[in-house]
């Protein structure tokens, strides 16, 4: 968007000690960081050699953060596929992948798993699909049969490779899963599970139709890949609308999936009105799409010219509504035997600019957390088993396609400065604050 890149971003490969070192002051007792698949595995496989220099630093993270008595929770796959993978065999869309994700995973399992409790196996497939496969094929591979369609890897099928991208990651997740269960986890004892985009969607009107519309919308995103890891097959509604498009289970492999997570990770930024628009559809003769296949329905923040929430205006996507955390929390819970739960990502947006005094007083990123932890605490009374609380992001960093332009960090960096000086928000030394106080009632 800003056409940087992460070349060097935050640097914290040469600062991690600094960043380390906040964390302890803050009261942190956990760090989320992502492994780098291509970086531990150049070329995608275990058979072509494994980069020391890669397992060096991870170790070296890893041993510092546990020297300050803080958790790592380490996740496999956050969409950096290596490029080997997709030459060969077009990475997700063949299931030749499923072995090669399995074996890199225990890698890690080897060389880390005596100090790491804490595994993700895929972080938000439902975005990494959408952008790589549908819509404008806006991440890589790129991927879409879309007329808009970024002009990178043209010629994708969006009726069929989402779907089948979907299903090998399960698959792949599964057999991760199992690998870990098997030779790792009692010696190791720590957890595995998945993380899930929790967009919520609200249901437009009372209307049965605008109900049954939210009740789709649900399905066709987190219950995608929720569902098959709770009952082992996808939701009924996309077996019924996709039908033969999207694949099959066979019975071993459903075995495999049922229940293959301790935890589950829940990413929560925004939510949506759903809305039946069928009255007003043309009927389609097209191809269909995996947007088509969701069907009749208009995704909005908007309902009757009033948002459902505060939107930062130079942001398409992100509309504050707190009470959505405990709707999709209890959600979780009467829909999918109330897994143990950790939010793994939870942020407030702030859009570069000249007012840098205005990006470091943020009290509108306080107000936020303040309004999501007390809904948190509800979801919590209510009988949500929430066990973590992950803000995203400790330093403002490389946004995956805005670049610099989004700041979502309680530190704040300028980016222009070759220092890279990590300044504390006001919400960094709220934090800390509300960290202090929590510790100080528990031990009372």
């Amino acid at each position: 968007m800003d056409g940087s890149n992460g070349d060097v971003a935050v640097d914290s490969y040469n600062r991690y000690k600094e960043d380390v070192a906040i964390m302890k002051q803050m009261g942190f007792n956990a760090y989320r960081f992502s492994i780098s698949w291509p970086r531990i595995l150049p070329n995608g496989k275990v058979s072509g050699g494994v980069n020391k220099k890669g397992i060096e630093y991870y170790n070296n993270l890893i041993n510092e953060l546990v020297a300050n008595d803080i958790q790592p929770f380490v996740t496999l796959f956050q969409f950096d596929l290596p490029q080997s993978l997709q030459d060969e065999y077009q990475g997700f869309l063949s299931d030749q992948i499923i072995n090669d994700f399995r074996d890199y995973a225990e890698l890690c399992f080897k060389e880390f798993g005596d100090r790491v409790k804490y595994w993700i196996t895929l972080n938000e497939p439902y975005i990494f699909n959408l952008m790589s496969y549908v819509e404008t094929g806006k991440f890589a591979p790129g991927r879409s049969s879309a007329e808009h369609a970024f002009d990178i890897l043209r010629g994708g099928s969006e009726g069929t490779e989402p779907y089948i991208a979907t299903h090998n990651q399960i698959l792949a997740h599964a057999a991760t899963v199992k690998v870990y269960r098997t030779k790792y986890q009692e010696q190791q004892k720590g957890e595995i599970g998945m993380v899930l985009v929790g967009d919520w969607y609200v249901p437009y009107s009372d209307s049965e139709e605008d109900q049954s519309a939210t009740s789709r919308a649900l399905d066709f995103t987190f219950g995608w890949f929720l569902h098959p890891l709770v009952y082992g097959d996808y939701p009924s509604i996309m077996r019924s609308v996709v039908k033969e498009r999207l694949p099959k289970f066979t019975e071993e492999e459903t075995i495999l999936i049922r229940e293959s997570f301790d935890f589950i990770g829940f990413n929560y930024f925004t939510a949506y009105y759903a809305k039946d628009n069928s009255s007003e559809a043309i009927p389609n003769t097209q191809t269909p799409t995996y947007l088509t296949d969701l069907g009749p329905i208009t995704i909005t923040h908007e309902r009757d010219g009033v948002l459902i929430g505060p939107k930062v205006e130079e942001s398409s996507w992100l509309a504050t509504y707190p009470q959505g955390l405990k709707d999709a929390l209890i959600y979780l819970k009467n829909n999918y035997k109330n897994p143990k739960i950790y939010i793994t990502e939870i942020g407030s947006i702030d859009i570069d600019g000249p007012q840098i005094d205005e990006l470091i007083n943020d009290e509108d990123r306080i107000k936020y957390h303040q309004h999501h932890l007390y809904y948190l605490n509800q979801a919590i009374k209510d009988g949500a088993r929430v066990k973590g609380y992950f803000v995203w992001s400790l330093l403002d960093n490389f946004e995956w396609s805005m670049g610099f332009l989004h700041r979502f960090g309680l530190h704040y960096i300028d980016f222009n400065d070759t220092d890279l000086e990590r300044i504390p928000k006001a919400s960094a030394k709220w934090f800390q604050n509300f960290l202090k106080d929590m510790e100080d009632v528990q031990q009372d």
